[in-house]
This record gives C-alpha cells, sequence and structure tokens, in this order.
C-alpha cells in the first residue's frame, strides 16, 4: 500500500493507524500525492483560522474520503491535528470494510496507565469523554480500562520507595510454538548449554542479590519466566531458586513466581522442588484445551495433559495457580474457546490470563490478505468478550492490562483474578512502578527514578550463547545500578539538609 502525505510530518502515526486494519501490509511511505488502487491520502493545509485535514482511502476498488476542521486557537494544536488526521483515516478503514476496532486509535501499550494519568490530571469524566471522543475507545474497552485501574492503583499502593523486583530468565522451551517470537531455544538444541548457564546465572543472582544488599532495596516480588522454566530438571531448579532464597533478603517478599509453563515440562519432583523454595505462586499454561488447535500451533501435549498437570500441582500444594489462554489462535473457532473456558474453570484455578494473538513478524505463523486478518480479529474478539463476561460472573475479575503490536483486532491481553490473588510482579512491570533486576539473557534491568519516573534500562545479552561468552562484560554493566542509586542518596541527602 501507498501511504502518501501530505502538509504533515505524522508519518509513523499513520502508518500505525494503517497497520489496525492491516497488520502486515508493506507500506511505502510518499510526500506526494499518487492514485493507485491500493492507497492511502493523508492531506494538511491551513485554511483562514482553520487547519483543514483529509483522508482519503483507495482499497481493492473501493473508496472512502472523510475530512474534519482544527481550530488552529486550541493550546496543543500539532496533536489535535495528528489525532483528528488518524481519526479520518479510521472512519475510511471503518466505512470500506464494516470493521471498528474497539480500541479506536489507541495504540499504546499500557491504556489504564493512561487513562489513570487522565483522571488524576483532569478527573474521570474528563478521561472518559476524552478516550470515547479522542480516542473512539468502545463503551465496553473504556469499563475494563476503569475496572483495571482500581485494582492496579491498590497493588501499586504497596510498593515503597526502596522497593524493587527480581526476575529471572530461563529461555529454552521444550519447542518453538508457531505463534512465538521471544528470544527462546529448544531444548534438543540447547541442552548441552544448559548446566554452564544455570551456573553463571547463579553467579549473577549473588553478584546482584550483593548490589541490593548494598543499596539497602528491598524485595517485593520475584519472578521466574523465560520460556519455559520448567525445562530444566529438578536439580537445577533448586539450584536457582535456593541461590535466590539464600542471598536476598525475603522477608519482605509479597510474591514468588514461577512460570511452570507447558504441562509436558511438569513433573512432581519440578514441582516439590518449586514448592520447597518458598514459591507462593505458579502458572500452567495451556493455551487451548483444543487438541487439535494444540497440534497445529506446535505443542506437544494435549488437554489432558493439562488436567493432570494442574491435579499434581493441587496435590502438592500449590493454591494459587494462574493459566494462560490465547484468543485468536489458528483453526480456533469461539465455540470451541468457550469450551476451552468452561474447561479451565471446572479445574478452579486462582488467576486466568487471557492474551489476544500477536503475529510478530519474528514467529513462523503468519497470515496475509486483508479479509482474513479482519475476520481473525471479529473472533478473537467474541473469545475476549466471553471471557470477560465468563470470568466475571466466577468472580475472576480484571486486575492488570497490556497491549502489543500486530495483535489480532488491536485487542489486549488481560490478568483476571480471584480477590487477593492477582499476580502483583504482572502490575509493578507493566506500570513501571520500581527498579526490577533482572538476571539471565534477554533479560533488562530497569532503574526506576522515582523522582522524574523516567526509566534507566541495563541491558544483558540476548541469546544464552552470547550471554554465556559474554558474561564478564555483562557483569560490569552491573556498577550502573550502584552508580544510579548513587544519584538518589546524594539528592536525598541534599534536600534534607
Amino acid at each position: 500500500m501507498k501511504l502518501c502525505n501530505i502538509g504533515h510530518t505524522f508519518d509513523y502515526e499513520m502508518e500505525k493507524l494503517i497497520r489496525l486494519f492491516l497488520p502486515f501490509e508493506k507500506i511505502e511511505v510518499l510526500n506526494a500525492e499518487e492514485n493507485d488502487t491500493n492507497c492511502a491520502i493523508c492531506k494538511v493545509f491551513e485554511e483562514g483560522d482553520d487547519i483543514i485535514v483529509c483522508a482519503k482511502l483507495s482499497l481493492d476498488n473501493d473508496v472512502a474520503e472523510f475530512s474534519a476542521v482544527v481550530d488552529k486557537s486550541i493550546t496543543d494544536t500539532r496533536k489535535e491535528t495528528q489525532h483528528e488526521l488518524a481519526r479520518q483515516l479510521f472512519y475510511c478503514f471503518e466505512k470500506i470494510m464494516g470493521y471498528r476496532p474497539d480500541w479506536g486509535i489507541l495504540t499504546g501499550v499500557r491504556p489504564a496507565k493512561l487513562y489513570l494519568r487522565y483522571c488524576n490530571e483532569y478527573g474521570e469524566e474528563y478521561a472518559k469523554n476524552f478516550f470515547k471522543s479522542k480516542f473512539l475507545v468502545s463503551d465496553k474497552k473504556l469499563e475494563l480500562c476503569k475496572k483495571t485501574v482500581k485494582s492496579e492503583e491498590d497493588i501499586i499502593s504497596l510498593s515503597g520507595d526502596n522497593s524493587f523486583s527480581l526476575y529471572l530468565s530461563i529461555p529454552f522451551c521444550p519447542t518453538r510454538c508457531s505463534y512465538c517470537s521471544f528470544v527462546s531455544h529448544a531444548i534438543e538444541k540447547a541442552k548441552d548449554i544448559i548446566p554452564q548457564y544455570v551456573d553463571l546465572l547463579c553467579q549473577e543472582l549473588e553478584i546482584t542479590a550483593q548490589i541490593a544488599k548494598e543499596l539497602d532495596l528491598r524485595l517485593e516480588t520475584v519472578y521466574m519466566g523465560g520460556g519455559t522454566p520448567t525445562t530444566l530438571n529438578a536439580e537445577q531448579l533448586n539450584r536457582v531458586l535456593t541461590t535466590v532464597r539464600e542471598n536476598f533478603d525475603m522477608s519482605c517478599v509479597r510474591e514468588f513466581t514461577v512460570e511452570a509453563g507447558r504441562p509436558d515440562t511438569i513433573d512432581a519432583d519440578k514441582l516439590i522442588a518449586i514448592k520447597q523454595n518458598g514459591v507462593t505462586r505458579i502458572s500452567i499454561n495451556p493455551q487451548t484445551m483444543n487438541d487439535s488447535v494444540l497440534e497445529c500451533i506446535g505443542r506437544k501435549h494435549s488437554a489432558n495433559d493439562t488436567v493432570k498437570a494442574f491435579e499434581l500441582a493441587r496435590e502438592i500444594g500449590f493454591d494459587n495457580i494462574n493459566m494462560d489462554l490465547i484468543a485468536g489462535l489458528p483453526t480456533d473457532t469461539t465455540e470451541s474457546f468457550k469450551d476451552t473456558l468452561s474447561q479451565i474453570l471446572k479445574l478452579n484455578p486462582e488467576s486466568v490470563t487471557v492474551h489476544s494473538l500477536s503475529m510478530k513478524r519474528a514467529s513462523t505463523l503468519n497470515t496475509t490478505g486483508q479479509h482474513e486478518e479482519i475476520k481473525m480479529g471479529a473472533v478473537a474478539a467474541e473469545m475476549v468478550d466471553f471471557a470477560q463476561n465468563e470470568l466475571a460472573a466466577n468472580e475472576i475479575l480484571p486486575y492488570y492490562m497490556y497491549r502489543q503490536s500486530k495483535t489480532v483486532g488491536n485487542l489486549e491481553n488481560v490478568g483476571y483474578a480471584k480477590r487477593g490473588c492477582e499476580g502483583l510482579y504482572n502490575v509493578y512491570i507493566m506500570d513501571e512502578t520500581h527498579t526490577i533486576l533482572a538476571c539471565g539473557a534477554s533479560a533488562v534491568t530497569k532503574l526506576k527514578d522515582r523522582e522524574s519516573k523516567n526509566i534507566k534500562r541495563i541491558f544483558n545479552f540476548k541469546y544464552p550463547y552470547e550471554y554465556i561468552n559474554g558474561f564478564g562484560e555483562l557483569i560490569s554493566r552491573k556498577t550502573e545500578i550502584g552508580e544510579f542509586y548513587d544519584k538518589y542518596f546524594k539528592r536525598d541527602k541534599q534536600e534534607s539538609n
């Protein structure tokens, strides 16, 4: 598709708008008007005291055109012009495709955080009206925002000035799922480097714990993710978790989570090792309870394997279990998804996270053709709406939310939980509430400036072999943590004087 931008510099914003409807379309950006069967023309020009914005869309022999006026006297003319142009192009797509994404033109990762900011600065009524009229957000997504914000606020309030969370990365999986773009390695190819990886991860944890101790930081939550952490054997899991428990001050820890993940990696010895090290919350992630869909996405387990893993976890004593589902998986249907959720609710987990399929270019699963993408988005929207209503009926309520690019239907990922069983780390990482000290390959430490709210990031090497080969350099980067906090100590001391 050709994108002709005339009289403005909103190239990036207009491309993002197009990708709400055509996530994999190749877009050629031009600064002059052209006629083409697949073309979006976005114009901005002045006329007296007004700014005129026009959008014209030609798509497969259909044409739509909308325009609007922006008053030059308003405070932030540039931003309003950008939003208005996006709205007009949105209307063009909606008219031709007969489809209206529920999040409107809003593309940010953290819609609830943005909604809360508007509430705090201008009041709830202003925030509500702004989301509806400016971002074109539907009433049901606005209601989801409002419910999520309340839970997030309660969790965020638990964090103090010196709080931090710890993240551990285990970037290995039994196999690579067809939709996945995360940095993870299939166990068959990576098994020879896992022992060395575990050795170095434990060293990094010991060094990080010493830094946290010297800075007098308070550990709130621990999260071991991946990949699939339970690709490690029981002995390796025990060693990593013991290293955490013996080196960090765990006295203030509110939550200790391990993504047990795929049911085909879970056994009694691993669950016992996890339980004995004080882990309070685990995830067992079926994604779907439809065996044919599991086969389609490259999963090697069955729905029955999920049930057995869940029941085993209960027998061993886990009383806070999350289960992940994905809406919009290939070959899945609304009825099949409803059956999946019914089976999950029979297991009675404490929390359920409903993801919307995000098809990254790095994944082996892709889709082409606008009609297929729109159809997938419409089906996924039915799934997430059903999940929200059904989970609420079972008193499993939304507590955090985030969005990803190239998600079918421009939808969202939502964590639902019974009251008191919310995943605290999930909120802290999404809200950027406090510092996250991260260990392992592809892990990113995020240092939070509590005054300016800015985030300083320290990146570990991305791939396991890079992590192993560059471990010395990686550890040297840890000095940046102390340097970052030294500024606060000096600033606090100056302020107190």
